[in-house]
Formats: structure tokens, C-alpha cells, sequence
């Protein structure tokens, strides 16, 4: 059986939200992000800014020069994940194969629905128009045979797009866009495959095995393999939580002090909370430190009883930065992870935290 994979990807999600909510920033450019007084990055940019050179990942002091009449908004993520979900119970109406890769973004193998929807197409115009109408949001959809054809063809027909490539025509699809287009070429990559000559997508597909083996190792071949239309991964519906964890990059570089224990007293209750969530208790906990000169290290002790409360978090998170501080340090980001994650065994107890609406 021919398999048929969509992949949805909400359009500027955050800042379409903001835009939503927000009636007032609708037509304007809207970033959404940290302040550029500190070290805050770009989140998400509305297409408004988007035209300007504006894009997630930028520092936000570049982004409002780039575009200086944009609106800055802080993220608010609790309200992105609410909307999430909604998106998502979408999503597994049509299908229980549902893999989500953020909040924005998932694939759905629609393999065994399609014949009784009508066709891939008709699959995806029953999600654009129910995630408009509970949402009143935009999102592209691509769709092919695999992930990479659906994935890519997503990402062609934003914003607000349908893209179905037919079976049988990937290579075509595939061939004259960059090699950028693919999963997984990133800056480097494409560097070094436009060393070898390579700079289309249909230019990696005829190119020499051995070749790409020696300049990018084995993911070589598995790149040619995308490039000819090939992808037998699975859209997998639930991935094992390897770990949990948060952290901050502070406005300016901390010493040891009563403010630095705070913020990492912050990050545990972060980390706590969504451990909370969850239902989760765990038994390895990681403290990352980056330095002023930018070096980073992480320290991470393993304890024979499972974390189970913010408190405690707290004091293995402390014990293990008074391992490592010395006199005259100074700290730009703090972290706090948790891993060997188990269901936690404790009895449900009223939350910690208040609840949205609570």
C-alpha cells in the first residue's frame, strides 16, 4: 500500500496568536521575543516582519533595526500551548498517527483514512479549514509518500498552502530545489556539498556515493536517499520523554550571588512544575552553567530515590553549583535538567502552582 504522509505546520504560529488575540497588532510586524536590552533572541516573526529580513533565531536588537516600527511582544508560552492542543486534537481526529515535533508542527500518516476522506487533498482541506474555525488560525499543509516529500512540500507552499506531490513524481518534485530545502542540510552542510558541486537537490541525487560518504560521513547517503524521493522512517505517534528541563540566559552576567540562586531557584521550580505535569519523577539532575567567556559546562548527579518535589530539586540543583563556583565567576545562563524519567509514584496532592483560570 502506498502510504500517504501529511505535514502540518501552523503559519508564524506565536506571532499569529499574538495577531489573533490582539486585534490591534493584525497587519502589523510583530516579533515575538526577549528584549533587545538583555540578550533576547527572535522567537517567532510575523510575515509583516518577515519581509524586512526579520526571522526566528535573531538577536531582537537586530531584528528591530532591521525593522524598526516592529512590536515586540514577550512570549507566552502557557497560552501557545493551549492553543496547541487544540490544534493537535485536530489533528488526531483525522488520525491516531499523530507526531508532533513542537507545538506548531506534526505529521500525520493518513494511510488508512484517505480512501474513506477522498484523497490526500481533500485530507488536508478538512484540517485547514477545521484548525480555521476553532483556531482561527492558518496552517500549511504538504503531502507526499514519505516525510521528507511532505515535509518539503509544506515548507514550498507557506503561507496558508496545500501541496500534494503524487506518487511517483518526488524526483521531479525534489530536483531543482537547493539542497537547503532538505531535512538536515544545514549552513555547514550545504557548505560542503557545494564544495563537491553539489547545490541542487537533484544534483545530490546523482551524485557519487563514495564521494558524499567521505565529506559528510554516513548521513551522506542517507541525504542522497532523501533526495530521490526515499524516506521509510515512520510517523510515530509517541516518543519516550527523555528528559525535562529549562533555562535562562541572564540580561547581564551574574556573579555568585543572592540573585543568581534565585534565578536558579526560578528554573528548578520551572523544571518541577512540568515534571508535576506530567506525572513524572526522576532520578538524574543536570545543572548547565555557561560562562561570561561563553565556555560551558554541565554537571549532573544521579541519586538512588527519584526528585519528586520543586524543593528538593532546588537543593540538588544548589549542592551542585557549590561544587563547581569559584571566586570571581560570572555566569550568563543557568540550566536546570532532569532525566532517567520514571511515573512518579506520589499521591496526587493539590498543584504547587496555579492553574490557568484557576
Amino acid at each position: 500500500m502506498t502510504r500517504s504522509i501529511l505535514h502540518a505546520d501552523m503559519d508564524a504560529f506565536y506571532a499569529s496568536v499574538e495577531q489573533r488575540d490582539r486585534p490591534e497588532l493584525r497587519g502589523k510586524p510583530v516579533v515575538v521575543g526577549g528584549s533587545p536590552e538583555g540578550r533576547g533572541v527572535v522567537a517567532a516573526a510575523s510575515y509583516e516582519a518577515r519581509t524586512f529580513g526579520v526571522h526566528s533565531a535573531m538577536p531582537m536588537s537586530r531584528a528591530l533595526r532591521l525593522c524598526p516600527e516592529a512590536v515586540r511582544v514577550s512570549p507566552r508560552f502557557d497560552r501557545y500551548a493551549e492553543v496547541s492542543r487544540q490544534v493537535m486534537a485536530i489533528f488526531r481526529s483525522v488520525t491516531p498517527l499523530v507526531e508532533p515535533l513542537s507545538l506548531d508542527e506534526a505529521f500525520l500518516d493518513i494511510t488508512h483514512q484517505v480512501a474513506a476522506i477522498g484523497g490526500a487533498t481533500e485530507a488536508a482541506q478538512h484540517v485547514k479549514a477545521e484548525v480555521r474555525r476553532v483556531t482561527a488560525l492558518n496552517v500549511s499543509i504538504g503531502g507526499g509518500v514519505n516525510k521528507t516529500i511532505a515535509k518539503v512540500a509544506s515548507d514550498a507552499g507557506k503561507p496558508d498552502g496545500l501541496l500534494i506531490v503524487p506518487a511517483g513524481e518526488e524526483r521531479a518534485f525534489l530536483a531543482p530545489m537547493p539542497v537547503r530545502r532538505l531535512w538536515g542540510v544545514g549552513p555547514k552542510a550545504e557548505d560542503i556539498l557545494a564544495s563537491v558541486g553539489v547545490q541542487t537537490i537533484g544534483e545530490l541525487a546523482e551524485a557519487d556515493a563514495g564521494q558524499l560518504t567521505r565529506v559528510l560521513g554516513s548521513r551522506g547517503t542517507m541525504l542522497r536517499d532523501m533526495a530521490r524521493g526515499i524516506d521509510e522512517r515512520p510517523v510515530e505517534p509517541v516518543h519516550e520523554r527523555k528528559s525535562i528541563g529549562a533555562e535562562t540566559t541572564f540580561a547581564h552576567d551574574l556573579p555568585d550571588s543572592d540573585v543568581l540562586r534565585a534565578e536558579l531557584r526560578r528554573v528548578s521550580d520551572e523544571v518541577a512544575r512540568r515534571l508535576e505535569e506530567k506525572g513524572l519523577a526522576a532520578t538524574t539532575v543536570t545543572l548547565k552553567l555557561r560562562y561570561a567567556n561563553f565556555h560551558t559546562i554541565t554537571r549532573r548527579t544521579t541519586r538512588a530515590e527519584p526528585v519528586t518535589s520543586a524543593s528538593e530539586l532546588d537543593r540538588v540543583a544548589q549542592s551542585l553549583l557549590d561544587i563547581v563556583v569559584t571566586p570571581g565567576d560570572r555566569f550568563r545562563l543557568v540550566g536546570v535538567s532532569c532525566s532517567q524519567l520514571r511515573q512518579s509514584l506520589e499521591t496526587p496532592q493539590l498543584p504547587l502552582w496555579p492553574r490557568a483560570g484557576g
